[in-house]
């Protein structure tokens, strides 16, 4: 049977569900508690950027790439084992600051909201 043949944003969300599975078993104490918040796939389905957003310091949020972009090789391996396709896509790690904003905005929010007369 031939390799299956994935459009680029079906096969971002494959990516996305395997890895934050290979994310959940993987045992190093580095690496913080991390989320896969999107992944982009190139069109020619070689690249994959994987989104991550990391709950912590910006310490642990450096320690948790460190650990993810020395595993990216391994990662790349086990997506391989995972999904069938003729090639397994280059996977490579970029901090996702958008949770952390959107935590800020509601924390701003809230407080605009205490400090409002009648409150």
């Amino acid at each position: 049977m031939g390799p299956v043949i994935f459009r680029p944003e079906r096969l971002a969300e494959v990516i996305k569900k395997e890895i934050s599975d290979l994310l959940r078993q993987m045992k190093d104490p580095r690496l913080g508690f991390v989320t896969v918040t999107a992944v982009e796939v190139s069109s020619d389905l070689r690249y994959a950027k994987v989104f991550v957003s990391v709950l912590g310091s910006n310490e642990d949020q450096d320690a948790s790439l460190k650990v993810l972009r020395g595993a990216q090789g391994f990662i790349r391996t086990e997506l391989g084992k995972r999904i069938r396709l003729r090639y397994t896509p280059e996977v490579s790690f970029v901090h996702d600051p958008s949770i952390e904003e959107g935590t800020r905005i509601i924390q701003i929010i809230r407080d605009i909201g205490k400090g409002q007369p009648g409150q």
